[in-house]
């Protein structure tokens, strides 16, 4: 009996509950071509496993850079809430989107699990990022929501990408008994331009962080974070997609301009 308890945990080491549901990535995938309008799907890879991205040119004779998307938790590369609005929507505006799958877990996986998939977003950053690169572009701005924003915080906690200008983090939640570790400790490494943007009835993670989320910031003299609170907004900004966009369109068009360059 002892050995087998023994081999169930060094299974455990080698093949972890937390990893990510690639079968569910397949069907989401699936799905998602079957109905997509806006972008053409795309297959990147990271560490030896393929993941699936839309990638949608700009509509405009100009071009001001590339957006990379990040979902929330259990969602997908076209979720209707704050991720389709944001990658369908800035196109319009001269932006190119890129919109990755990030790791997802059992549909009634429980919120711990997905902790433990952050790091595994990484590497879909970074070649997306790279790939992004390899087309010639140089700038780029990541943008988060939920789960992703936090993905986020703590991929560019690490280092950021010399193409990579700014960062928008939508409803972004974080643990304020860990002050130097997550979202708070990621925030407190950042000095690229950071919008916080968060609604007035956001989820508790979400509202009860906020001014430790802004100390963060200050405590890394980033002088070019900003928070914003939306007013009536929920955490998928429900009715109110159109103000996100206009917000997000805007300070980028302060904070990561690109050059304009014709097509």
């Amino acid at each position: 009996m002892r050995i087998n308890c023994i081999a169930i945990v060094l299974l455990l080491f080698v093949n972890p509950l937390w990893a990510s549901d690639l079968a569910r990535e397949e069907r989401l995938a699936a799905e998602i071509r079957e109905a997509l309008l806006v972008g053409e799907p795309l297959m990147l890879q990271a560490d030896g496993r393929d993941f699936f991205a839309i990638y949608a040119q700009q509509d405009t004779d100009y071009i001001q850079g590339v957006v990379i998307l990040l979902h929330g938790r259990g969602a997908h590369p076209d979720w209707m809430d704050v991720v389709h609005p944001l990658r369908t929507q800035l196109p319009e505006f001269g932006w190119k989107t890129l919109s990755i799958q990030m790791p997802v877990a059992a549909s009634d996986a429980s919120g711990w699990v997905y902790q433990e998939l952050i790091p595994e977003a990484f590497p879909r950053i970074t070649t997306a990022v790279e790939y992004l690169k390899q087309q010639g572009e140089s700038n780029i701005v990541l943008i988060g929501h939920s789960l992703g924003a936090r993905m986020g915080v703590e991929y560019l906690a690490q280092g950021v990408p010399e193409e990579l200008r700014a960062f928008v983090a939508i409803g972004l939640p974080a643990d304020t008994r860990a002050p130097d570790g997550g979202t708070l400790g990621g925030l407190k490494k950042l000095d690229l331009p950071v919008l916080d943007i968060y609604g007035s009835r956001d989820i508790d993670s979400v509202l009860q962080s906020a001014s430790a989320r802004s100390a963060a910031a200050r405590q890394a003299n980033n002088q070019s974070y900003r928070q914003n609170r939306i007013e009536g907004a929920d955490h998928f900004f429900n009715g109110l997609s159109g103000t996100l966009v206009a917000e997000v369109r805007a300070w980028l068009g302060r904070m990561a301009p690109g050059v304009e360059q014709q097509r």
